[in-house]
């Protein structure tokens, strides 16, 4: 009997999402696209979520429930290493444990990367908080672009968002490219720039395929509150891009501004220096630089007086 490979991997890092993964699910079964298979890695999580799962995995076979091995470290990126080399699909896409998909999610990504001479399609995500509202858009009329390395740095900005369930890859990008696994935050921000940097090519569809949960315990949420974890996370992140593309001469002056504003604020002087040193700018460049960290604390008191008399 041969053995059919699935055309797409699933692969979903969880831990402790008992009250939500039943509906992220359930969202998967009901794709228009058939043909994959998904790996739900449970993170080391103490509820019960298997036992909430148990129906469903006895029923439906394309969905296995794995735990992380020892040899990858604990958290998301971890989580998703393990499910890219288990993978069997020709095309891999990430989900989270308590969103929702669209069910035209698989058709319209595989139809483009079939298509088309590209290596993975990105489209658009929501966000919805409390009960979901399933009145899906099912147009498949939508118009696209491509995306390439000129456009690092508008993803690297959030002016092109690469939120990590929202992009479908070919598995070939994951040769030798995996998730950085000491970063619990931004790690995707990181790798994406990366796979950029390295001339993979992509498009972008304009329709939404995906539903983010908005909940306080979110990553993101946890880096808005100043998690020191989540922090240091995307500090580290900000380190390994400043390397990766310094090293490839894709740092533009801009680009270099908005990283370093990142330093300024969270007040790390160590990490404007770092990023510094992996640029080529020039002296006046680097003191227009320090002096911006020097003063940012008297800019802030300027622009909440500012802000203030505009309110008044």
């Amino acid at each position: 009997m041969n053995f059919v490979r699935p055309k797409v991997t699933i692969i979903m890092g969880t831990y402790n999402r008992a009250h939500f993964i039943v509906e992220t699910l359930q969202s998967i079964q009901n794709q228009t696209f058939k043909d994959w298979e998904c790996l739900i890695i449970d993170d080391g999580g103490t509820d019960n979520t298997f036992e909430v799962l148990e129906s469903i995995l006895e029923k439906d076979k394309r969905f296995q429930f794995l735990k992380r091995p020892k040899t990858y470290k604990k958290g998301l990126p971890g989580c998703r290493n393990y499910g890219i080399d288990i993978a069997k699909g020709e095309y891999v896409i990430f989900f989270d444990d308590d969103d929702i998909v669209h069910p035209q999610n698989l058709e319209l990504c595989v139809k483009e990367l079939s298509t088309n001479d590209i290596s993975f399609c990105r489209y658009l995500r929501a966000v919805f908080v409390d009960d979901f509202n399933y009145k899906f858009d099912y147009s498949k009329e939508y118009s696209s672009f491509f995306i390439e390395v000129n456009d690092i740095e508008k993803m690297l900005k959030n002016e092109l968002p690469f939120n990590s369930c929202a992009i479908m890859w070919k598995r070939e990008c994951f040769e030798e490219n995996r998730f950085v696994e000491t970063l619990m935050y931004a790690e995707e921000w990181e790798l994406y720039s990366r796979l950029l940097s390295n001339g993979y090519k992509g498009i972008s569809i304009d329709k939404c395929l995906f539903y983010g949960r908005k909940h306080p315990n979110s990553n993101t949420g946890e880096f808005f509150r100043k998690d020191p974890i989540r922090i240091a996370s995307k500090k580290e992140s900000i380190r390994l891009i400043t390397a990766n593309l310094g090293s490839k001469n894709l740092l533009s002056s801009s680009l270099i501004k908005y990283l370093s504003g990142f330093a300024i604020s969270f007040r790390d002087y160590k990490l404007l220096n770092d990023i510094i040193s992996k640029t080529k700018i020039n002296k006046s460049h680097k003191i227009f630089l320090w002096l911006k960290y020097r003063l940012f604390p008297i800019w802030k008191i300027y622009k909440r007086i500012v802000k203030k008399m505009t309110v008044q």
